[in-house]
């Protein structure tokens, strides 16, 4: 069983870890940080119970020159030992619910 929940500072070292585990194409650690100071609410991790992140989504806004404001996922990783459980389809609804929250927040 696993948790999904926003992500926080403290997740970004087991995200990024997840995505050399997971993932081909790998980030610097800066890039998470350039992400959760930038879109917090649009980060979120899925922990098991003994706390370790197992997956995790990556998303921006595009909210400068964009009409009408759309979002884009970075990034959509679960460790090999928890897919077809249905975690990245969570960690994808936990997004998109956020950011229709932000595309109404700016019209």
């Amino acid at each position: 069983m696993v948790c999904i929940r926003p992500a926080t500072i403290d997740d970004l070292l087991q995200m990024q870890r997840c995505n050399l585990l997971c993932l081909p194409e790998n980030y610097q650690l800066k890039y998470y940080f350039y992400h959760i100071l930038s879109w917090p609410q649009l980060l979120h991790v899925a922990e098991d119970y003994n706390g370790k992140i197992v997956g995790y989504v990556l998303a921006k806004m595009e909210e400068e020159a964009a009409d009408p404001v759309h979002g884009h996922i970075t990034s959509l990783a679960v460790a090999r030992t928890h897919r077809k459980m249905g975690i990245a389809a969570k960690l994808m609804t936990a997004t998109r619910e956020q950011q229709q929250r932000r595309r109404l927040q700016a019209t």
